[in-house]
């Protein structure tokens, strides 16, 4: 065992996020409006989808 302090947890989890960055985001897609500036890309996705569908599934 090391004789160093025990981090606290928002030490921890500022050292990690030094290192990995924010993995998750706050809210998800579907969450977020179509203008959101987080949703941009999204909603540019969801659009491509749209367009891709056949006529006849309306």
């Amino acid at each position: 065992m090391t004789d160093a302090p025990r981090e606290s947890d928002w030490q921890r989890r500022k050292r990690l996020a030094e290192v990995f960055g924010d993995v998750l985001p706050d809210t998800t897609g579907d969450e977020r409006e179509p203008g959101d500036a987080k949703g941009r890309a999204g909603s540019a996705n969801d659009r491509w989808l749209i367009e891709q569908v056949p006529p006849h599934h309306g």
